[in-house]
């Protein structure tokens, strides 16, 4: 009778936490769907503070406003952490414009870190997109003070990559790649070379995105940097054509920049909601993603739409009243676009070396949010069966919210790798890549109207109850 008492107490304190459970995944459902703020989280981000490239103003502000947004929303120890950077970098001004043989304002963009033009540039510019770099070098008396089209005429991509969650084949994992001809890294260092020797005044390069789509990067280059532009395919080729037709064209160019030194840090976000159990509270379960962005769009999709997310998946289990067993902890990453530095920076603070073998055993995993928009279909399970076995279950009951299915592939190039170049599991969601690649990714055009609500609803709760479901399972998840 003293046994079957016992199993009576066992049954009903385990029916009890497994009600408790679905009543949890219930309400992050209702609070997801019903109360939902992601949307105005994602336009404050984009509107408000629009481009958040790393180093600048505009990025401090942005990572000052969601440190405070998730103290309002309860979470603990809501702070910045810094982390060195480098100089931040200012677009104050640019003109690109064809003025002969006829006036046309073209699409262009400087590149990020891209110094100033002496001034106003006015002239024939040079193509160097056929050119050997021993040809390169022998126009140096037309390279300097010129106009510099560096490239050949480009090839448009019109191919996004491939839905992995409607194949039962492996499909090609990552952005497609590019279709111009591109020079070796010899040629294209020497021919970069032959420019600064030859004081080119402004370097013009090409997009391979179409219809006015333009792909704009950057770095800083120091003293070696030549003012840069990077202009829309559609144009750039005109320029190209009309060049080698013998048609005169003279193009004006200026650009206007400052670089920023007050400041050498960028900073990390960093909160979290404490887990309750004796055994299991110092464990943690980390949501991730990056908050900064380039500079000609306003980084809507890459990637307003997963820090507002991350930031509303927190918010929903602080409304609902969850207790994870875990500790649950949100982190935005700064200069993810330069190289995931906040996200490595963070790992090598908190989780590098044997002083932090303890808190990186017991972080239990990590979760990013980053290529892509649209629904998440499922997650890239970085070639782990046991892992993919766990996220299975928990995949289950949301596919009535567009869930498909978990892949057993990997994805790159994402904050993930981070985590998991030290040993701790990390994952990062399959999204739809419709026009990602070819119109969004890293372009002019990663505005607002990019992302639909319902999408950001649907991806909170998705992240939420995957947060929920990690930090209060028994089943452990394999060590890469």
């Amino acid at each position: 009778m003293r046994r079957a008492a016992t199993l009576v107490v066992f049954l009903a304190a385990w029916s009890g936490a497994i009600f408790a459970q679905d009543d949890t995944v219930a309400r992050i459902r209702q609070e997801g769907l019903e109360r939902s703020t992601v949307q105005s989280i994602f336009a404050t981000l984009t509107d408000q503070f629009g481009p958040r490239l790393a180093g600048t103003p505009e990025y401090k502000a942005s990572a000052e406003w969601a440190r405070d947004r998730m103290h309002e929303m309860g979470l603990a120890g809501a702070k910045l952490e810094p982390f060195p950077f480098g100089r931040g970098w200012v677009l104050d001004k640019l003109v690109v414009e064809m003025i002969e043989p006829r006036y046309m304002p073209l699409i262009g963009y400087a590149e990020a870190w891209s110094p100033s033009t002496t001034g106003e540039i006015v002239g024939l510019p040079v193509f160097l997109g056929d050119k050997t770099a021993a040809e390169a070098a022998a126009l140096k008396d037309r390279l300097k003070g010129g106009i510099v089209m560096t490239g050949p005429q480009t090839q448009f991509f019109r191919d996004d990559r491939p839905q992995p969650s409607l194949s039962d084949a492996p499909v090609r994992i990552g952005q497609p790649p590019w279709v111009t001809p591109r020079r070796n890294q010899a040629d294209t260092r020497a021919i970069s070379q032959a420019m600064r020797d030859g004081g080119a005044a402004v370097a013009i390069k090409t997009s391979e995105g179409e219809h006015g789509t333009v792909f704009v990067l950057g770095r800083d280059a120091a003293d070696a940097a030549t003012p840069t532009v990077v202009l829309a395919g559609e144009h750039y080729n005109m320029i190209a054509r009309m060049l080698g037709r013998g048609i005169a064209v003279k193009l004006r160019v200026n650009v206007q920049s400052r670089y920023l030194t007050n400041d050498p840090n960028s900073y990390n976000v960093i909160a979290e909601i404490p887990g309750t159990d004796p055994q299991l509270g110092s464990e943690v379960v980390m949501i991730g993603a990056h908050l900064d962005s380039w500079h000609t769009g306003t980084g809507a999709s890459d990637n307003a739409d997963g820090t507002a997310v991350a930031m509303e998946a927190m918010r929903i289990l602080k409304a609902v009243g969850a207790r994870p067993k875990r500790t649950i902890r949100i982190g935005l990453w700064g200069a993810e676009e330069l190289g995931l530095l906040g996200s490595k920076a963070y790992v090598a603070q908190h989780l590098t070396g044997d002083a932090n073998k303890e808190a990186r055993d017991k972080l239990f995993v990590y979760l990013n949010l980053d290529p892509a928009s649209g629904p998440i279909y499922g997650w890239y399970m970085q070639d782990s069966e046991p892992s993919k076995a766990i996220f299975d279950k928990w995949t289950e009951p949301l596919k009535d919210l567009g869930m498909r299915k978990n892949v057993l592939a990997g994805i790159g190039n994402t904050d993930h790798l981070s985590f998991r170049a030290v040993g701790v599991p990390g994952f990062n969601p399959i999204q739809e890549y419709k026009d990602y690649d070819v119109r969004t990714h890293h372009t002019n055009v990663d505005l607002y109207e990019r992302v639909r609500e319902q999408d950001l609803k649907q991806n909170a709760v998705v992240m939420a109850t995957f947060l929920w479901q990690a930090a209060t399972t028994a089943e452990r998840l394999p060590r890469p």
